[in-house]
């Protein structure tokens, strides 16, 4: 993972949600779509609630949902046009990745500080702190162009009281950089970072012991772990767990890869230089 970015800012300010009417729009039909002769260009139509989907929604989102919606909106339109979230994405913006994210939430404690890591267009650490405004959530992510776009969407959605955007890597939250401290929480996200070895590296530092890494993974969870789980146990994790999140709820339910941190492990030491007779060290 290379980032190319490493100053660190933070969005504070107060909170609350979106004036004016209701951000939950029907979907469109085909017909509507062929009588306004959409194009492929973002539309907000692309974040429209489908209908079959708006039990879950509500769900996990509660009485939030307008403002979850609002962010799809928003990911449809900016984070297309600005790259983050690709065009075939937008009209599948609440299924693959707004109810996927949101399941998470019912692993983290209630009041817990959560880190994402990547964030990336704010997923999953902007979808958790909508559906949970207890979380204090810190957004980390290195790319200039990424982190002015969470920055926008936390004012937009008046978030910043709970919300704010770290610009770095992981390793500089963790151990401070730009002569400030370093941040950890009860809880480390990422979703499509890295393969798990990697991830716990970035990830683990973050955590304070007993908190946990929530990695969002697909089928290849099971396989992961298998191959990396002594790298995990050697950087201070638990034994992995895959959990299933939103069971009866959204369908398939998102996978998570669960780390507890049970030891607070440092940076390895370079080996001790031998010492040659006259007490001189000898170069290797």
């Amino acid at each position: 993972m290379t980032h190319d970015d490493i100053t660190a800012d933070a969005v504070s300010g107060p909170g609350g949600t979106l004036p004016g009417p209701s951000a939950v729009r029907p979907a469109p039909s085909d017909t509507d779509a062929e009588s306004t002769g959409r194009d492929n260009s973002p539309s907000p139509a692309d974040a429209a609630l489908p209908p079959e989907l708006a039990p879950a929604a509500l769900t996990l989102f509660g009485d939030r949902l307008d403002l979850a919606a609002a962010y799809a909106e928003l990911l449809a339109t900016d984070g297309v046009v600005r790259g983050l979230i690709g065009p075939r994405e937008a009209p599948r913006i609440w299924d693959r990745h707004l109810l996927n994210c949101a399941a998470v939430a019912e692993r983290i404690p209630s009041g817990a500080t959560v880190l994402d890591v990547g964030s990336g267009a704010g997923l999953p650490g902007l979808v958790l702190a909508i559906a949970r405004p207890d979380l204090t959530v810190t957004l980390i992510e290195p790319l200039a162009r990424r982190t002015s776009f969470l920055i926008e969407v936390v004012e937009r959605l008046g978030l910043a009281r709970s919300v704010r955007v770290f610009r770095g890597r992981a390793d500089e939250a963790a151990s401070g950089s730009s002569g400030r401290e370093p941040i950890s929480g009860d809880v480390v996200t990422a979703r499509a970072v890295a393969p798990l070895d990697r991830l716990a590296g970035w990830s683990l530092p973050l955590a304070v012991r007993g908190g946990r890494l929530l990695a969002l993974k697909g089928s290849s969870a099971a396989a992961e772990i298998e191959e990396h789980a002594d790298v995990v146990a050697r950087l201070g994790g638990g034994e992995p767990a895959v959990r299933l999140c939103g069971v009866g709820v959204i369908d398939p339910p998102t996978t998570v890869v669960e780390i507890v941190r049970e030891r607070m492990v440092g940076p390895a030491r370079p080996a001790a230089r031998k010492r040659a007779r006259g007490g001189r060290s000898r170069r290797g």
